[in-house]
């Protein structure tokens, strides 16, 4: 894994969800139970209940550097920052860096933060979600392998992976207020076969361009272990390690 190439100069805290929950699809193949979540819905009020257990954690085991996130966690972590940029604008965020992989932010909580979400967001929200759910499926997993993967469109391609500002996947970021922009540097890793892709790539755009790197590892809602991908997540790390530094 790409932590293997990273020196002792990192560690890293693997946190569990602090609720109980049934399996993501295709986790019980390579995993046995307990399994955890942030949230069992996308209702606002269960987002911000997560927050406060996220705020909570940091302030008693951290501080921390950065967030790493995969997922559901990324949800978690990008809605975080969202509302903190709404909220507590002039405050310091309580970590300098964050790694999104294969995530976006709820469209629940940019409603709520005063962002309109066009009809075809939520349309491409609803239809990448239901495609991960069938493509991560036990039953996917057994039949297609690493086969199974296309993004939302029923493509491998990564033609779309620059989209106008005007229309990222039914968001207008020319009209997004630059206040609720994430202010520290970000590391954005996504699969372009991920189903959820155009999710990622919104996340993309709500961080500070000129804080941010992307890196588009090939794959599907995962991270694949070939060795040039593990270098390469490795560097970005290494990067945001650096970035941190520079801003204290």
């Amino acid at each position: 894994s790409f932590r293997a190439k990273l020196s002792d100069d990192f560690s890293f805290d693997f946190v569990d969800g602090f609720l109980s929950s049934g399996p993501a699809a295709g986790i019980d193949l390579f995993y046995p139970p307990p399994y955890h979540s942030f949230w069992n819905t996308l209702a606002v009020a269960d987002v911000r209940k997560a927050h406060s257990w996220l705020r909570d954690l940091l302030e008693r085991d951290g501080p921390y550097d950065g967030v790493m996130c995969f997922s559901q966690g990324c949800s978690l972590i990008a809605s975080f920052c969202l509302y903190h940029q709404a909220e507590t604008p002039n405050q310091p965020l309580p970590f300098k860096v964050a790694v999104f992989i294969c995530g976006g932010v709820p469209l629940q909580v940019l409603e709520d933060v005063g962002i309109e979400v066009s009809q075809e967001a939520w349309d491409m929200n609803n239809k990448s979600s239901q495609a991960l759910a069938e493509q991560a499926s036990s039953d996917a997993i057994l039949k297609s392998g690493l086969n199974r993967w296309t993004n939302a469109n029923g493509t491998t391609t990564s033609g779309d992976m620059r989209p106008d500002l005007k229309d990222v996947f039914g968001l207008n970021f020319e009209n997004m207020p630059k206040h609720l922009r994430i202010k520290i540097p970000t590391v954005h890793i996504y699969g372009n076969k991920d189903p959820r892709c155009p999710a990622s790539l919104q996340l993309v755009h709500f961080s500070d361009p000129t804080l941010r790197k992307t890196y588009d590892h090939g794959g599907g809602h995962d991270v694949p272990r070939k060795t040039d991908v593990s270098e390469s997540i490795a560097r970005l790390v290494e990067w945001t390690a650096l970035a941190a530094t520079v801003l204290r």
